[in-house]
């Protein structure tokens, strides 16, 4: 029987412990290395283990929980409203166990190493396009320097290719050389972005989780793969708002004295699913047209007397829900309008 919870402040090289009763009478307080957290961890039994969701937590989830103990992740911020006055590594794990023992807590599910590898790929491709948002902007300012100004946009890159190969575009040696290598090292991270969205693709491909996902409007590979990378089992939400408000999709709440007061979105989740998710909303608004959205459909009436970039975000919203009804079903998205009622 489980008796004992230990709270792990990870670091680097040391790991200070914290241990307790389940009713939070203090047993030990130890701070170990690295192998010997592991020896110490083997020869305890069986007991709960509580990581702060950090860098490592995943890893050393997996590692307590082949050893026999069951493993928790908690968010930080849940975690430091319960360190007292100074803060140092044996608060901190000590504010771990107090926090976990609350039962109105919430965890963090531990990711597979599946949804590992793919989030590194995910991450990678992302680095990748934040580097060539940043060498685009530098050798347009270079050229605006200049008195020349191109258009925003990677494919915008080809009329700069074009410019630099004129003999009479008045740049000196020194600056033509420069953009040169600019556009070259450009040319080399767009390779390697289509490459990486090439094996994103083919990983959707492969998945039936990805390809059920796929069926929902607005929904394409790349936010499928980041909804299996990012997202935890479904089955943990009670219901798609839940999802919504996971995602940070909801309106940020300040409500007292029994007057409701909700804000703009709160954007307290996980934002790469809620970026794509946005993008995939406008895609369906903006870049689709107006012709292909059904009149008088809830779409339709929200974007005759909203703002399109409010509509993005309540259509988001509903693509989350409907990600939620998917998963848990496991079936295609069926749309609403084309459902005949008997």
């Amino acid at each position: 029987m489980i008796d004992t919870m230990i709270g792990v402040d990870l670091a680097k090289n040391v790991f200070q412990l914290h241990g307790a009763s389940l009713t939070g009478e203090v047993k030990f307080r130890k701070k170990l290395s690295r192998p010997q957290f592991r020896k110490f961890m083997t020869e305890r039994p069986a007991c709960i283990v509580v990581f702060e969701a950090c860098g490592g937590a995943h890893y050393w989830a997996h590692e307590v929980q082949e050893l026999g103990h069951q493993a928790k992740l908690i968010a930080p911020q849940y975690v430091k409203p319960f360190v007292k006055r100074q803060k140092n590594d044996a608060a901190d794990a000590e504010a771990i166990v107090i926090a976990a023992q609350r039962p109105e807590m919430r965890f963090v599910e531990p990711k597979s190493n599946e949804q590992i590898a793919r989030g590194v790929l995910f991450r990678a491709r992302d680095r990748l396009v934040r580097q060539r948002t940043e060498q685009i902007n530098a050798l347009r300012s270079v050229l605006y320097e200049q008195g020349q100004i191109f258009p925003k946009g990677a494919y915008q890159m080809k009329k700069v290719a074009e410019f630099l190969q004129q003999t009479d575009n008045g740049l000196l040696p020194l600056v033509r050389e420069e953009c040169e290598e600019l556009l070259a090292s450009i040319s080399d991270l767009t390779a390697r972005i289509n490459a990486k969205t090439l094996k994103l693709k083919m990983l959707s491909r492969q998945s039936e989780i990805s390809r059920r996902l796929q069926t929902i409007p607005g929904v394409g590979p790349l936010t499928a793969m980041a909804i299996e990378a990012f997202a935890p089992p479904m089955d943990i939400f009670r219901c798609g708002r839940n999802f919504a408000a996971w995602l940070g999709l909801v309106p940020k709440q300040h409500s007292t004295g029994g007057k409701a007061r909700l804000g703009k979105v709160s954007k307290e989740g996980q934002v790469d699913i809620r970026r794509l998710l946005i993008i995939g909303a406008m895609t369906r608004i903006a870049w689709m047209g107006r012709k292909s959205i059904q009149d008088g459909s809830w779409l339709d009436r929200m974007l005759n007397r909203k703002p399109r970039m409010l509509v993005a975000i309540a259509l988001a919203n509903k693509m989350a829900r409907s990600i939620w009804a998917v998963l848990t079903k496991e079936e295609d998205y069926r749309d609403p309008a084309t459902i005949v009622t008997a």
